[in-house]
Formats: structure tokens, sequence, C-alpha cells
């Protein structure tokens, strides 16, 4: 491998690595502890304080389900199966893998995040596709990178919206192993190849799907604060 050839590859391995960890982003919500400013306290026997529930899952057919965020003012559906993972600045979802099939997929991720500012995709060396994506009144920018790094297969695909100061960043991953570090081989390796792909896709097409039905959820409104007794 000359120098070009090795600088290449690690920069791919590098853009992966950044825009996994940009897609992985999860955790849950701080518990809100007596004193803390933005808590509310319901003590107080005169008057009782409802907590807003800011998002919430509801099942829409056999196979999808629709996730609303009232906090980040987005909704979507998405395939019921996908795992959800929230976390403060949006939500990710684990794809599963058909297990019953012969293949090399190790992850498979979706993830929407709410950021403020522009919109800007990461820094990368090739993008394998780039368009703009009218959904009815939305246009949503898209790129999508497929590189095979060290016999790992990556392919990514992210689609930005902006809405005033806001931008929000859909994120999709896949990333597959080569079939004969899994002891694979023969026809096997080509049955595996040819499942990523076709596993890879189906995800991919789901994320697209839930891309094109997002929408904006508007809050519930605060109380004054100033007319509490």
């Amino acid at each position: 491998m000359n120098k070009k050839s090795f600088l290449v590859g690690l920069i791919l391995v590098i853009l992966a690595i950044v825009i996994m960890a940009f897609i992985s982003m999860s955790g849950s919500r701080p518990v809100c502890q007596e004193g803390d400013i933005d808590c509310l306290n319901n003590n107080d026997d005169e008057m009782e304080t409802q907590i807003p529930v800011v998002s919430e899952t509801k099942q829409i057919s056999s196979s999808i389900s629709e996730y609303q965020n009232a906090e980040l003012g987005f909704s979507l559906k998405y395939p019921s199966d996908w795992k959800k993972e929230e976390a403060n600045a949006g939500v990710t979802f684990i794809i599963p893998v058909d297990e019953t099939q012969v293949s090399t997929v190790a992850t498979l991720q979706a993830a929407v995040q709410v950021l403020p500012g522009t919109c800007a995709f990461p820094p990368v060396t090739t993008i394998k596709d780039r368009e703009t994506v009218k959904v009815g009144d939305k246009s949503f920018n898209m790129i999508s990178m497929d590189n095979t790094v060290q016999g790992r297969v990556y392919f990514n695909r992210m689609y930005s919206l902006q809405s005033g100061s806001i931008c929000y960043m859909f994120s999709f991953a896949s990333i597959s192993a080569n079939p004969t570090t899994k002891g694979l081989t023969g026809s096997n390796v080509t049955q595996a190849q040819n499942n990523n792909k076709a596993i890879t896709a189906s995800a991919d097409k789901n994320f697209t799907d839930m891309v094109k039905s997002f929408g904006f959820v508007k809050g519930a409104e605060g109380v004054d604060e100033t007319k509490v007794k």
C-alpha cells in the first residue's frame, strides 16, 4: 500500500468514526433534583401542577409506530421493530438485523438530531450522491457515502432540514464486516455480500421513508408565572 492509499484509507476510517459518533448520541434525561431552577415543585397542596409529556410513541399500524417529541418540536413514523433510544438533542434508532440470513452486517442505525445554527454536513472526501429532496413544503438536502476500508463496507446517508435557526439532521449508517473474518468461505461469501447489500438497502429505504414522514409539532404553551396564585 502506497502512502497516498494509506492516507485515503485513514481519512475514511476517521470519517466513519465521526459519523457513527454523531448519530449515536444517546442517553436519558437528567433527573429533576429539588432546588433546580427548572424543576416543578408540586409540594404545595393548594396547587397541583401537571408535568407535560414531552415525547410519546404510539402504534399506527401492525408494523409502523409514530414518535412525537413536543420539546424538540417534531414527529416521524418508523418501523415498530426499531429500538428507540432518546437523548436530550434527539433520538437514535437501532435497526435489527435478520439473524436467519447469512450476512455480516454489524451495525445499522438511524438518528435525528436537533441542533442550533445552520445545517452543515461533516466534511467528507468522497460523496456518492448529493441532491435536494422536496417533500410537500419541506426541502431536504441529502448526501450519501459508500466506502470500503480494510475489508469493512461503510454506507452513510444524511439529510438536513433548516427551520429558522434550528437544523434537523437525519443520519443513517451501515457497517458490514469482511465475510472472511466471520469464517465464511466459498459460496457463503458471495451470499453474505449479496445479503449485506439487500439488508442495507431495505434499512436505507425505511430510513428515507422516516425522513419523508417528518413533521413539526408545536409544544404545549407554558403558564404565565405572574398569573399563578
